[in-house]
């Protein structure tokens, strides 16, 4: 009775998973490698938790969030779904927005650059930030 019930389950789980195909078409990494110190007077507002700065490099400028006091992330500012040729913008709510079509993405500890906008499926691109003293490293995954 377990046995059957077990392959009941699988296959439940199985006919709910979905295809992520229209993910392919999405721009997944771009080679990116920059060190920057955080003593650097540049990015004095992302000593505190919250707090942000944006940095040249990437293919439109880096977007640098302090997490928590000792974790960092970071993202392009490349629109994701339009061949846009301005960055995308930051107000510290969170999203970033790419002015050529409307579209918002979230930013932020586990977000991970998710569409927040209806009928768009690609992610903003989210780079990795390895803190070691004061020097960050942000670089593609």
């Amino acid at each position: 009775m377990i046995k059957k019930t077990l392959i009941f389950f699988s296959f439940l789980i199985l006919l709910n998973c979905s295809s992520n195909d229209d993910l392919t078409n999405c721009i997944q990494s771009l080679p990116l490698n920059i060190t920057t110190d955080l003593n650097n007077p540049q990015l004095i507002n992302a000593l505190v938790p919250g707090g942000f700065v944006e940095l040249t490099g990437g293919s439109k400028g880096v977007l640098l969030m302090n997490v928590n006091g000792s974790e960092f992330i970071a993202y392009d500012k490349l629109c994701p779904a339009d061949a846009c040729s301005t960055p995308m913008t930051f107000d510290g709510s969170f999203t970033l927005k790419c002015n050529c079509d409307g579209s918002e993405y979230g930013v932020g500890k586990g977000i991970g650059g998710a569409p927040q906008t209806d009928g768009f499926i690609c992610p903003a691109i989210e780079y990795r930030v390895i803190k070691n003293g004061s020097v960050l490293r942000i670089t593609n995954f």
